[in-house]
């Protein structure tokens, strides 16, 4: 049996679930997501608590019942608290800004980079444009938002300068060694 798929879902106070057959809606403050699971998976809503059972011990369905009830883990707990993501910017002169919703990236291109955020993405700016931070309740797009940010100056091993995760840690290479 699956460790992470039989552990009970408990719903806070303000979210809304809707389960019809094999499709689940989660309603809550910060906004409302929708999901299509795979049929053989049983979805219930009793109590405040939602389960996820399978239907037999296939490696298909032991596969399938863990993901399943992380989704849906993932969907409540969007839709009540939200997700965030931080990256940190290291370099000479490297920063970002905020123009509106849109996030400005001075990376040491000739051009600035510009990013405008998807719907449910927002935006923070800390630490005099050297932390950006990604919130949202989806927490797929948070994630691919985040991974998009860091894709557009990667850190690099020998300096270090880029845009890199907050609390990454980045292999570094030993630079040229001089004349001896």
């Amino acid at each position: 049996m699956s460790r992470i798929g039989r552990l009970p879902i408990p719903l806070p106070q303000g979210v809304e679930v809707n389960i019809k057959g094999s499709h689940v809606a989660v309603k809550g403050p910060k906004g409302q997501l929708a999901h299509t699971f795979p049929a053989a998976m049983r979805i219930r809503l009793e109590e405040g608590v939602i389960t996820v059972e399978r239907p037999s011990d296939q490696r298909e369905h032991r596969a399938m019942h863990g993901m399943t009830r992380a989704i849906i883990n993932n969907m409540v707990q969007g839709v009540s608290a939200g997700f965030t993501k931080a990256l940190q910017i290291e370099g000479v002169g490297y920063r970002a800004e905020l123009k509106g919703q849109d996030l400005v990236l001075n990376v040491g291109y000739s051009h600035p980079v510009t990013i405008s955020p998807p719907e449910g993405i927002t935006f923070q700016v800390e630490n005099r444009g050297r932390e950006i931070i990604v919130s949202g309740y989806d927490k797929q797009a948070v994630g691919q938002v985040a991974a998009n940010i860091r894709k557009v100056r990667p850190p690099e091993p020998y300096k270090g300068k880029g845009i890199r995760y907050k609390g990454e840690v980045i292999r570094r290479k030993a630079g040229k060694s001089g004349k001896k």
